[in-house]
């Protein structure tokens, strides 16, 4: 396939894959990618990269928000080939090596199945690797506190509930906050459009994903980049609270 890149701001670019997005930061040729789409995405990466005027060679590291086949999709090819350093949440890292995985199983999504778009999403993740066993092997801790010393100097918010380590990544003075899951703008199982959860069963803790929404909602910006729907433009703060309405 080939990716859907959108400019949402200076030298940056939020791209729709297969049903799930990544995101591109750029400084000159150098950029910081935040999540990698499914294994199947990896064309539609690479062909991303070049659409932005960089390459796989020129990737700083890689950023993830939490560590699910559709978010880790090439992040070790990337390591294991050029040598990019992978970094998420110290909580996330054995998520990432797959100590463990915390994500919704077979079985929930069997329980799911009458739920519009329930059935031919868990088809179509099949056939793009998301039930793969795809893990990182050497995946890292941030190097730091506060703004990280890459292109775009994201700046990593622990919002743990979608998993233990999940993070969203703010841009604040772009007014950017890069939401992963903990805050999506919609999803092939969702007829919602615009600020929402995900369904309870994609959870590992859906207490901690609905009070996460408040560490985000508490962000200053006006652009969200989600990793699930289109970009969604409007006070964060507005957007987490009707994330929050809905799923109650």
């Amino acid at each position: 396939m080939q990716a859907d890149v959108r400019q949402v701001a200076d030298d940056t670019y939020l791209v729709h894959g297969h049903n799930t997005n990544w995101v591109i930061l750029k400084d000159g040729d150098a950029v910081t990618l935040v999540d990698t789409g499914y294994p199947g995405d990896r064309q539609g990466l690479l062909e991303s990269l070049a659409t932005v005027g960089s390459s796989p060679e020129a990737v700083a590291a890689v950023l993830i928000t939490h560590a699910h086949n559709d978010h880790v999709g090439s992040a070790e090819y990337l390591r294991g080939t050029y040598g990019t350093p992978i970094y998420l949440h110290p909580a996330e890292v054995p998520h990432a090596r797959r100590e463990f995985l915390q994500q919704a199983t077979i079985g929930d999504v069997v329980r799911n199945a009458w739920r519009p778009g329930v059935v031919p999403w868990a088809v179509h993740v099949i056939r793009v690797g998301g039930t793969a066993h795809n893990p990182v092997t050497a995946p890292e801790p941030f190097p730091a506190g506060g703004a990280l010393d890459l292109p775009g100097r994201p700046v990593p918010v622990h919002t743990p509930g979608h998993t233990d380590g999940h993070c969203v990544y703010h841009l604040p003075d772009a007014g950017i906050v890069i939401s992963g899951d903990a805050l999506v703008s919609g999803h092939a199982t969702s007829r919602l459009k615009g600020p929402q959860l995900l369904h309870d069963f994609f959870h590992h803790e859906r207490p901690r994903a609905l009070a996460s929404l408040e560490l985000i909602g508490a962000l200053d910006g006006d652009t969200l980049l989600p990793g699930h729907g289109p970009v969604h433009r409007g006070s964060v703060r507005a957007a987490a609270d009707q994330a929050r309405e809905r799923a109650s």
